[in-house]
């Protein structure tokens, strides 16, 4: 599951810096692309890379083993111990994987020119180790939400399809159907969680914005409203 998805985020990173860079201010593609050039849309795939290698790894290989230990392994099984298998093995990668999502955050963000080592020694030197685990209250929440969602619809969304169609659970044309209704509902109970872990995590290594979690939340839905929460939806699904 890692190896695949350290391939995979190589297609899908250039998606993840514009969701980023949506979340965190102001956008305009054309601007980035004068400014910083097509390779821009790559900042930050080397900690993109290791994430994948942590957070994946353990969020996806750790899902069926998780699911059977349950008893949620059955096509049957209530949705709930489906989406509560989801929700730990995402919630266990998402603690593993937290220091290098606050990198790849930090340099997904950044408009200047910097290195994944001058990151590292700016964190460190501002914040020390806890700087690794900025945000893990909303990773941990979104990790949570997301592969619940995410891992329980498409199980469940599958099954209606195959009953629905006469599609064999293992055709290609059922999964691309029930992943990407998966991922629409995922979307929509991800987006907040998302859009509060990535302001948290960019904030800079000298400084905080934000108190946590509840101050974040607080503190955008005043002053930008409730749907900033769902900046970047449409990258995110």
């Amino acid at each position: 599951a890692g190896a695949t998805a350290v391939i995979a985020v190589n297609f899908t990173h250039p998606i993840e810096t514009v969701k980023t860079r949506m979340q965190v201010g102001n956008f305009n593609f054309s601007q980035m692309m004068k400014n910083e050039g097509v390779l821009a849309l790559w900042k930050g795939i080397n900690a993109a890379w290791l994430r994948e290698m942590s957070y994946t790894t353990v969020k996806l290989g750790g899902y069926a083993p998780i699911r059977d230990a349950i008893g949620a392994g059955d096509k049957n099984s209530p949705f709930a111990l489906k989406f509560l298998a989801g929700s730990l093995s995402g919630s266990i990668g998402s603690v593993m994987g937290n220091p290098f999502d606050v990198l790849k955050t930090q340099l997904m963000a950044n408009t200047e020119k910097v290195s994944l080592a001058k990151v590292v020694g700016n964190m460190i030197h501002g914040q020390g180790i806890s700087g690794f685990f900025r945000g893990i209250q909303a990773n941990i929440m979104r990790a949570c939400v997301l592969n619940g969602t995410k891992m329980a619809c498409y199980d469940a969304i599958k099954g209606k399809v195959s009953a629905s169609t006469g599609m064999a659970r293992t055709d290609i044309k059922c999964q691309f159907l029930a992943s990407l209704a998966a991922g629409f509902f995922m979307t929509c109970t991800v987006s907040p969680f998302d859009m509060l872990r990535t302001r948290l995590m960019n904030q800079p290594t000298d400084a905080k914005i934000y108190n946590g979690f509840v101050d974040a939340a607080t503190k955008i839905a005043r002053k930008e409203g409730p749907m900033a929460f769902y900046r970047g939806f449409f990258p995110i699904w």
